[in-house]
């Protein structure tokens, strides 16, 4: 008996994660559209959609009149009726958004943190930070949870900052359940660079590729999104792209190794020479594209942002002269579209994921219906 329960939950929650799926894609839709987009029969959306009014999430948005037949009733999504905050964890700063349900970021502010912080330390600044943002329009009533996007490496499963690099506090830290208690609210944590592909993955749509986000602020990383989803590996600590090895003589890195991209990167940053810094990255992102086949490298990052133009010159023209069949072998190369706010964003839409459905199950045919 349990066990049908826990079926039956699992199957309402997954259906309306579909129809909730169209509402974020398409501006307007009927129960026709998401019948044809999901596979589900009429009644079961009738069902969903009757449940999503009740809970505020849809609302009737009027009818429309065909030629023959009867007038159906279109539905649209109300952004306003929830929200999620987003963290992006960084070695010098934490910046927080306020996002709605519909993905658009509303609010977002940025502050410095201590050199070397500590896990309690960032559990105060969050605590601040979320009080202030969640006072806006007194919003706690319909915020979902917060999402953090967290320097690695770390276990996503299990919550865990494993060893953040360039921070020493930060070794087997149950992240996620600390701060759960000490906020009192839900919390998905994830690696910054997981959050921000998801970001853009929001942005795009349905039809968006396999794909890579290449993050340089403070250290260097890459989130990736392949086969319709977030790749996070084996261990869930995908994304360590700037721990590559490009230099077998090169200097000492953080994580211990010698000569890793990101260490090879900075020393030139360091040195004023940007146009070689932008350099070095486009080799990595070129070895990436040989292992991976992306159709989509985003680049993003605080430190990238200042020199915007510089890296995605470099980058792209790194990746055109690689590409020696380029009428198969294309790979868009473009700045991420959320700017500096692009990790917590995507770490807030992890949480409305969680909780109200999936963007990328979406039918791409219903994109402005």
């Amino acid at each position: 008996m349990t066990r049908v329960t826990a079926d039956v939950t699992f199957l309402r929650g997954y259906n309306q994660a579909l129809v909730m799926a169209v509402g974020r894609t398409a501006r307007t839709f009927e129960r026709s559209t998401v019948v044809e987009a999901t596979g589900l029969t009429p009644q079961a959306v009738s069902k969903v959609i009757a449940r999503l009014i009740a809970d505020g999430l849809i609302r009737p948005a009027g009818v429309r009149r065909p030629g023959i037949g009867k007038p159906a009733v279109v539905y649209a999504l109300v952004p306003d009726s929830r929200y999620a905050i987003g963290a992006h964890v960084a070695r010098r700063t934490l910046r927080l958004v306020l996002v709605d349900l519909a993905g658009t970021v509303h609010h977002s502010a940025v502050s410095p943190m201590p050199r070397d912080f500590t896990p309690e330390q960032l559990l105060d600044a969050l605590s601040v930070g979320i009080d202030t943002m969640a006072g806006i329009g007194d919003l706690r009533s319909r915020l979902t949870g917060l999402g953090i996007g967290m320097i690695g490496p770390l276990d996503h499963a299990n919550g865990l900052v494993r060893d953040a690099h360039g921070l020493r506090h930060w070794h087997d830290v149950p992240l996620r359940e600390i701060a759960e208690k000490h906020l009192g609210l839900p919390v998905h944590l994830d690696k910054d660079v997981t959050a921000g592909i998801t970001a853009e993955a929001w942005r795009h749509g349905a039809t968006f590729g396999d794909a890579a986000l290449i993050m340089v602020e403070s250290g260097i990383g890459g989130g990736f999104w392949l086969g319709g989803a977030a790749h996070r590996g084996a261990h869930t600590n995908a994304g360590e792209f700037g721990h590559t090895v490009v230099d077998l003589t090169g200097p000492r890195c953080v994580c211990g190794r010698h000569g890793c991209l990101e260490i090879v990167h900075h020393r030139a940053a360091e040195a004023g020479d940007i146009a070689h810094a932008a350099r070095v990255l486009a080799v990595g992102v070129v070895n990436l594209l040989q292992t991976l086949d992306l159709a989509h490298v985003v680049l993003a990052g605080a430190d990238l942002l200042r020199h915007s133009q510089t890296y995605l010159a470099a980058v792209t023209e790194a990746v055109g002269a690689d590409a020696r069949r380029a009428d198969w072998l294309s790979t868009t190369v473009a700045l991420s579209s959320l700017g500096a706010d692009v990790i917590a964003a995507g770490a807030a839409m992890q949480v409305l994921d969680q909780h109200y459905g999936i963007p990328e199950l979406a039918h791409p045919l219903i994109v402005g219906s």
